[in-house]
């Protein structure tokens, strides 16, 4: 049976985003409060002896609606980042106010006091709406990725770390004009694509790939929206990052933008320019190749290739010594998947009984070779998806649609992802209400 809690009131206005921490005992919620033209950011600690959660702190944090909301590694403090619709991110970091009664009995700074939350660095690259914020894995560094509605990937590293006043921006990529490859829909297909040390990742590749991505930016400009959810407005999009997790892939993250529905998993390196690694495809494909289909030369009203819906939603799994990788997905479209991905070789950092159990798990795929199949895709929300997020191993995943559902994903022994359970806010109502009429007849 699934235990759940419910925060009753927890804003005057629409919630946008919710993020634990690091531990899973603190939660940090963002709203937008349409009257007043302001939102907010609310920080709840979980109460474990009454198992509630309450308020630790609120504050004003932006002048429009905030999308998304990420917590930094404990190491680096206790540090929040959010991202607005006026086109800025914040950093955040809570710091604490002197006792005065245990200055005046001690004579020193005495234990904290109450709390606050301080402003201490504000990013203004962005030219759209931003739309997601993540930090980095904490092997990485004091590093944050933001992607905004203007298709760029930013990525900012901290240079004064113990004041957080000053960010470098460190990569800025058009995720648009990357070229990309496209992966098979079907369940069990293998995509592969050449990295970029290989003979056929050419320039001559990039060039026909560029001119496939504008044929297919002019051909869906012409082309008018023929099913809900499906248009050419801000609205219609979706803009989502998540980092990669293992600390033996250098820094790599997942990213979709647009209208286009792909997911472009992106090696950011400093020593030479960002490069698509792989590109996750999930619609119809009739012999994809390196170079990738003319996306958008079928409209949505052929039968064999519907139009593409938006990404909304994209969570790379912890590893936890698997020799692959999991990255699910949640779109427009109602579909939640779950991609299995192959990284080309064994890595030199790792030991060697793992790189041997890793060079078995590619054979037949190609050492120099990323790769990536569908295991597992579920239409059950039956309607746009809004958050796609693993669990603390990358065992279990869980879903939230515009059905007003919680839906948790797991694997079976034998490989095969099913169903395990759901909730509604109506379930959670009432079973606040049954242990609200538990607790007073104690």
């Amino acid at each position: 049976m699934l235990q759940t809690g419910f925060i009753s009131n927890a804003h005057s206005d629409l919630v946008t985003d919710a993020s634990y921490d690091f531990y899973g005992l603190r939660l940090a919620t963002c709203s937008l409060d349409q009257r007043h033209s302001i939102s907010r950011i609310k920080v709840w600690f979980l109460d474990e002896s009454e198992g509630k959660w309450k308020v630790e702190d609120d504050w004003k944090a932006h002048d429009a609606a905030i999308s998304k909301v990420s917590w930094a590694h404990p190491e680096f403090g206790t540090i929040l980042a959010s991202a607005s619709f006026d086109r800025t991110v914040k950093v955040w970091e809570q710091t604490y106010t002197p006792d005065a009664d245990a200055i005046q009995i001690n004579g020193g700074a005495g234990p904290s006091g109450p709390s606050r939350w301080v402003e201490r660095a504000v990013l203004v690259d962005a030219k759209g709406t931003v739309r997601a914020v993540e930090f980095a894995p904490q092997r990485v560094g004091m590093k944050l990725a933001t992607i905004s509605s203007d298709n760029y990937l930013r990525v900012y590293e901290c240079l004064e770390q113990p004041s957080l006043t000053t960010w470098q921006l460190t990569h800025e990529v058009d995720v648009l004009s990357l070229p990309s490859t496209s992966a098979p829909r079907s369940l069990g297909q293998t995509v592969t694509q050449a990295t970029p040390t290989q003979p056929s990742a050419t320039l001559d590749g990039a060039s026909l790939s560029l001119a496939a991505h504008a044929v297919q930016q002019q051909q869906q400009q012409n082309q008018a929206p023929s099913r809900p959810g499906l248009g050419h407005r801000e609205a219609d999009g979706g803009w989502c990052i998540s980092w990669c997790k293992d600390r033996d892939w250098g820094e790599v993250i997942a990213t979709a933008c647009g209208i286009n529905g792909l997911v472009k998993i992106i090696q950011l390196n400093p020593a030479r320019r960002p490069s698509t690694l792989l590109t996750l495809d999930p619609s119809p494909s009739n012999g994809a190749t390196n170079e990738g289909n003319v996306r958008g030369a079928q409209t949505a009203t052929d039968g064999d290739s519907p139009a593409p819906y938006a990404i909304t939603s994209v969570a790379w799994a912890p590893s936890c010594g698997r020799s692959y990788q999991l990255v699910a997905t949640g779109g427009r479209d109602g579909n939640v998947r779950i991609w299995r991905i192959y990284p080309p070789r064994p890595s030199p950092l790792l030991q060697p009984t793992v790189a041997t159990e890793l060079q078995a798990q590619l054979e037949g795929a190609g050492n120099d070779e990323w790769s990536a199949t569908i295991v597992g895709e579920f239409d059950d929300h039956k309607s746009a998806i809004g958050r796609v997020e693993w669990n603390i191993t990358g065992t279990v995943l869980s879903s939230a649609g515009n059905d007003g559902r919680i839906r948790l994903w797991k694997m079976t022994a034998g490989s095969v992802w099913r169903p395990a359970g759901h909730i509604s806010v109506e379930q959670a109502e009432e079973q606040a209400d049954v242990d609200m009429d538990n607790a007073a007849d104690d």
